[in-house]
């Protein structure tokens, strides 16, 4: 696992240079600043022996930039949701449950870390493939950035690297964007769908889904829509559809379900 630390629009320069030291401390080296504020003097004396963290860090103005690249993308809250049905910060893992969902994964995972006085906005959860929150104490369970940092990379460092390689964002947001069209067709509750896609990005976050596993899904999903279409067991074979309900066991076939290959077109959605 290669961790990315991406600090949203921080507002205090002390606190860029505190974040870098943890990461030091605790083996992470990649920091990535959107829209910062400035960073000078008193910044690098926070960071002490991680200034060069902070000196080398990359700068963007927008958070897609900032995960570009990235497998898994894990926001950070203090705030919890106070519903199952509320699904922009429930569930939250803790940092230690974090850990061990990506222990034997490898990949490139983005931790974001929001704003001092406001931390993620709903758009930057929303963007978010895993919810991450540390238990504190409900009298005041708002910590500083760099604390928080602190216990985050504390958890993160002791992930064993593994070869079990995660999907790529690209990949998933195909496949979200199959669930979005068969869900439209089928005539799904308006209302519901967009509560529902951010539920199954959730589902698929925590499930830290393989390349083999979404191309599965998504031939699953498309095999069901030509169920529902055609009925009498109609299925899609390579864009054609061929009546009946048997196919001969093949590469790429697995109990009836057609595995077919995804676009190879990146960035389509």
């Amino acid at each position: 696992m290669r961790l990315s630390v991406v600090l949203v629009e921080p507002i205090y320069e002390g606190n860029v240079g505190s974040v870098a030291r943890a990461m030091k401390n605790f083996g992470f080296s990649d920091l990535v600043l959107v829209r910062p504020c400035d960073i000078g003097d008193f910044g690098l004396a926070m960071a002490s022996h991680a200034r060069d963290l902070v000196e080398g860090a990359r700068v963007v103005e927008e958070l897609d930039e900032a995960v570009s690249g990235a497998n898994l993308v894990v926001g950070t809250t203090g705030v919890l949701g106070l519903s199952t049905n509320r699904h922009l910060r429930v569930p939250a893992l803790s940092p230690k449950e974090l850990a061990e969902r990506l222990g034997g994964t490898a990949g490139d995972v983005a931790l974001l870390l929001g704003r001092e006085d406001d931390g993620l906005s709903r758009q930057e959860l929303s963007a978010c493939d895993l919810i991450v929150s540390i238990p504190t104490s409900p009298g005041y369970p708002i910590m500083n950035v760099s604390h928080a940092a602190a216990v985050l990379f504390y958890e993160l460092s002791g992930v064993d690297a593994g070869e079990v390689k995660l999907a790529g964002r690209d990949d998933l947001a195909r496949l979200l964007a199959r669930f979005r069209t068969a869900l439209v067709a089928s005539e799904y509750h308006q209302h519901k769908i967009d509560k529902t896609m951010l539920m199954l990005k959730r589902i698929f976050g925590r499930a830290t889904l393989t390349d083999r596993e979404v191309q599965t899904l998504y031939g699953i999903v498309g095999n069901l829509r030509w169920g529902a279409e055609h009925q009498g067991g109609s299925f899609e074979k390579d864009g054609e559809v061929e009546e009946g309900g048997e196919v001969e066991e093949e590469a790429g076939v697995c109990g009836g379900i057609e595995e077919r290959a995804m676009p190879e077109e990146k960035g389509e959605v």
